[in-house]
C-alpha cells in the first residue's frame, strides 16, 4: 500500500514564449487620469516611457521599484556641474526604461540646457517600433 495516492497529470502546455500583449488603460497626461480608452503596441510602450521619466523611482507605494527614475537626486545637486549632469542624464533614462521587456536599446541621446532644465531627445527601440522621444527635465526640481 502506497503511503499517498497515485494521481496523474495532464501534460500542460508551456507557453511562457508567449508574449503577452501590451493593453493598458491611455493617461491623459495634462489632466493626470485615465481616459478609459485602451492602447496597445507602441502606444503602450510610448506611454511607460513618459511614466516613467516623469514618475520619481520609489516615491510611490503603489509602483513597484522597476517604475519611475532617479533624475530628481542628480538634477537637484547644485554642487554638480552641467557637464556632469548631462553625462548622467543618458544613463539615468535608460537604467529607468530598459527593465521592460518590449524595450530593446535606448540610444541617439540630445541634451541642451534650457534654464533650470534639460531638453533631452533619444530614440527607444521596442519590439513594435522605434520610438522618438522628447521631454523636459528638471524644471520642477
Amino acid at each position: 500500500m502506497a503511503l499517498s495516492p497515485e494521481v496523474s497529470f495532464e501534460d500542460i502546455e508551456d507557453d511562457s514564449d508567449v508574449i503577452e500583449t501590451s493593453k493598458t488603460y491611455k493617461i491623459d497626461f495634462e489632466t493626470g487620469r485615465m481616459t478609459g480608452d485602451m492602447i496597445s503596441g507602441l502606444e503602450a510602450v510610448e506611454q511607460m516611457v513618459y511614466m516613467a521619466l516623469r514618475t520619481e523611482r520609489y516615491t510611490y507605494a503603489v509602483y513597484s521599484h522597476n517604475i519611475g527614475n532617479e533624475l530628481q537626486e542628480v538634477l537637484s545637486d547644485h554642487e554638480t556641474t552641467d557637464a556632469y549632469k548631462e553625462m548622467e542624464i543618458p544613463r539615468l533614462i535608460e537604467e529607468a526604461l530598459i527593465y521592460d521587456d518590449r524595450i530593446s536599446a535606448v540610444t541617439d541621446f540630445e541634451i541642451e540646457r534650457q534654464g533650470d532644465a534639460f531638453h533631452v531627445s533619444f530614440s527607444v527601440e521596442t519590439d513594435e517600433g522605434t520610438l522618438e522621444i522628447e521631454e523636459v527635465i528638471g524644471e520642477d526640481v
